[in-house]
């Protein structure tokens, strides 16, 4: 059987399970057992207990777990509410006004959770009620915590940048510092559009009667300072080469603690959440992670990924081209996959493609993570609509609605970085230089 037949009766096979309600981790185990069974002479077991030990014995990935436990304990201090407290003062002269809080209140947020659905409940949970208590719009409202709870992912440090940096075998941090322009970009994007929207609709945002004096903002605003610190500090023992990803990972739950602390949100309950919810996390994502390699080792052994890299090769595509139809291939995909599972399902075929068609792998994963960002926002599998209908009893279609120009926003983002590629690629490598 030739290997591209082998590639449609694998895939037929997985849909075949995906689509029956089997856990992904299993479904992708199930086809890599029936791959290595009936399309090569290697033994599946030896395979299997070698793909999921090796995936999960490595340092690297240690990061992630602990990543995942600084949001959550985060996420269950008051963080939020001194968010919204601390940044709404500074913002009343711009047209949008308050609304520009849920871009920025996502952006520092994001930076500390890690995750697309934490960011947008935690910050939705404090600016719903408080906009709509003031007057303003609610669907620009909707729309903006949508498209901005996204910004969790792309934001360092990022639980979904762990699993691609670990997937496509490249540095962290490079892919950490890879992402902080073009979130930038992301939120100077959406505060963009509301506003040229506040512009427009000048009668629906309410006129702010609070006025402060420069003291009392900067008063407000302490409470933001340790977050702002711990994540500057993550961030950039880093990049000073000071901490490996998983020991600056370490400090930062440590660092968590200490705002959890002082902010009084610690207790023996809060502990045991954060803990469980962190464990139960990563347990997911290592066991999704382990089925992935176990499936990459079953296509190394047919040969499909050294196929279809040739075939792209014999093809000689446009690179924009195959850029252009992997972007449609990863928004279809978002439609029924969480980003983790978008990400294990294909690094494996789609990193060679890449690799002969001459993108830099660092400047790819920032380019899957918009495109999981837009997975968020995408029905029917989008989390954030189902977060915010939770939030807001508004059906998810009407968030959808809600979050089409957001969603626009973030298809410009993915043309600038193809564009301007520079955008994703200077900043790592002007903070990290290679030993001459």
């Amino acid at each position: 059987m030739s290997t591209l037949a082998i590639a449609c009766v694998l895939l037929a096979l997985l849909l075949v399970l995906l689509f029956g309600g089997l856990w992904i981790a299993l479904a992708l185990a199930a086809v890599a057992w029936a791959g290595l069974q009936f399309f090569t002479n290697t033994p599946p077991d030896v395979n299997l207990f070698q793909s999921f030990w090796g995936s999960s014995a490595s340092w690297t990935l240690a990061a992630l777990p602990l990543f995942i436990w600084m949001g959550e304990i985060l996420y269950r201090t008051r963080l939020s509410e001194e968010m919204f407290k601390g940044l709404a003062p500074w913002l009343g002269w711009l047209p949008g006004r308050l609304m520009h809080v849920n871009v920025l209140a996502c952006g520092i947020f994001g930076t500390v959770s890690g995750s697309s659905a934490a960011t947008c409940a935690t910050i939705a949970k404090v600016a719903l009620p408080e906009l709509k208590a003031r007057g303003y719009d609610e669907k620009t409202c909707l729309g903006s915590l949508c498209g901005a709870g996204t910004l969790g992912i792309l934001l360092p440090p990022s639980i979904i940048m762990v699993v691609y940096a670990v997937a496509a075998e490249v540095s962290i941090l490079k892919v950490f510092i890879a992402g902080i322009i073009p979130g930038v970009l992301l939120m100077l994007l959406f505060s963009g559009y509301i506003i040229v929207w506040a512009l427009m609709n000048p009668g629906k945002t309410p006129v702010e009667s609070n006025t402060y004096t420069f003291r009392q903002k900067l008063y407000l605003s302490r409470n933001l300072i340790p977050c702002v610190l711990l994540i500057i500090f993550v961030v950039w023992v880093m990049a000073a080469g000071w901490a490996t990803a998983t020991e600056a990972a370490a400090f930062g739950v440590l660092g968590a603690f200490v705002i959890a602390a002082v902010s009084g949100g610690l207790n023996w309950v809060s502990f045991r959440d954060s803990l469980m919810g962190a464990t139960r996390l990563s347990c997911m994502i290592l066991f999704i992670l382990g089925g992935a390699a176990f499936l990459s080792s079953c296509m190394a052994f047919t040969g499909i990924p050294k196929a279809l890299a040739e075939w792209v090769a014999a093809m000689n595509p446009n690179p924009y081209m195959l850029i252009a139809v992997l972007a449609a291939i990863y928004v279809v995909l978002g439609t029924a996959l969480d980003g983790v599972s978008m990400i294990v399902l294909t690094t494996s075929i789609v990193i060679p493609m890449i690799e002969k068609a001459g993108f830099d792998l660092v400047w790819f994963g920032i380019f899957i993570v918009l495109l999981v960002e837009i997975a968020e926002v995408t029905p029917p599998l989008g989390f954030n609509l189902f977060v915010l209908q939770t939030m807001s009893g508004k059906d998810s279609t009407y968030v959808a609605r809600a979050s089409i120009p957001f969603f626009a926003m973030m298809l410009i983002a993915i043309a600038l970085i193809t564009v301007f590629p520079a955008l994703v690629t200077w900043l790592p490598e002007v903070l990290i230089r290679k030993p001459s």
